[in-house]
């Protein structure tokens, strides 16, 4: 059987098959896997060490050189997600009914989902499609995940007080160090760096499957078709507006596609929110499960709509990293 070749086929396929596998069997038979000992550790636990390790991996391949494009690529993602999210919050507090909804949305649901994208997904289609600054940019993209954002967005909104606490920043540093890593030792010297590139595809499908064992399938359903619509909405308009100013920024726009997610951690935020301002109690449990959806469904459907782009599009697989290093300020994807 030629499976390798049969992913290869398919635009991030070794990120989504294996995403989806893990999802089906999470959902169907949760337990199956859920034995302890080194099958839990691989196939469900493993998420936060497998990210890590890509890290330094993405690390080891980034040239210092292009680290300035990194930081602009990571900003302008992030200034997205949270502009676009805003936008769509605003709208939902202006119009909302009695019940405190718009379209049967929680404006704070909106905030959330909108706001947090999927870090492994990014990755994923990163390593594929994008170049090494790209890669490097998932360090400012890290900001987005938890509920700072969406805490600071109320806040500016006026209709939140300044919560002490609300940003951390050991997660930043937890993330940067891995990264911090592999910069060096890949800068210091080139034959590291082709080691961990060596290493940093075989990553991708156990990360992926092991994600797909915190998703399930059945979350789509309790949120309902309101959970559905914020999917899309985080998919089209975030993902959307990426794509176009990657586009008009001459950077490689499947790249900036790739943050039309909803992140698992986003789940957690509306309750967090609520406890640090009780003002939020009430919508607190249908913006969770509404959010639950949209997370399921972001990474669902943004497969399938990258699938589609590339072929549209006729967008390239990313050149090999010492190409790369040449041509540092050169798209290296084809995008008609």
């Amino acid at each position: 059987m030629e499976i390798k070749k049969f992913l290869e086929r398919i635009p991030g396929g070794m990120m989504v098959v294996p995403l989806l596998l893990g999802s089906v069997v999470n959902t169907v038979a949760p337990n199956a896997l859920r034995i302890d000992g080194f099958t839990q550790a691989l196939f469900v636990d493993a998420v936060p060490v497998l990210a890590a390790l890509y890290l330094v991996c993405a690390g080891a391949q980034l040239n210092l050189r292009s680290f300035g494009t990194s930081v602009a690529k990571g900003v302008t993602l992030l200034a997205i997600k949270w502009l676009v999210a805003i936008i769509f919050t605003v709208i939902a507090i202006t119009f909302a009914g009695e019940s405190g909804l718009w379209l049967g949305l929680a404006p704070l649901a909106i905030m959330a989902a909108m706001s947090n994208s999927n870090g492994a997904m990014y990755m994923a289609v990163a390593s594929q499609y994008g170049k090494q600054d790209d890669k490097a940019a998932y360090s400012i993209l890290v900001l987005n995940d938890g509920p700072l954002l969406s805490m600071l967005a109320f806040t500016v909104l006026g209709v939140m007080g300044f919560v002490e606490g609300m940003f951390s920043i050991m997660p930043f540093i937890s993330v940067l160090i891995p990264l911090l890593v592999g910069t060096v030792l890949g800068n210091l010297d080139e034959k590291m760096r082709d080691f961990f590139v060596s290493g940093s595809d075989m990553i991708i499908p156990f990360l992926a499957f092991a994600l797909g064992m915190g998703i399930d399938l059945s979350s789509i359903l309790e949120g309902g078709l309101s959970g559905i619509l914020l999917g899309l909405m985080t998919l089209v308009f975030t993902g959307g507006a990426a794509y176009f100013v990657f586009k008009l920024f001459k950077w490689n726009p499947i790249v900036g596609a790739a943050e039309g997610t909803t992140a698992g951690n986003a789940v957690m935020v509306p309750a967090v929110i609520a406890s640090a301002n009780p003002a939020f109690a009430s919508l607190e449990a249908i913006a969770t499960v509404q959010v639950a959806a949209a997370a399921v469904t972001t990474a669902i459907l943004l497969p399938i709509a990258l699938t589609l782009l590339v072929k549209l599009t006729g967008a390239q697989k990313n050149v090999s990293p010492k190409e790369d290093e040449v041509t540092n300020d050169i798209t290296s994807e084809k995008i008609n």
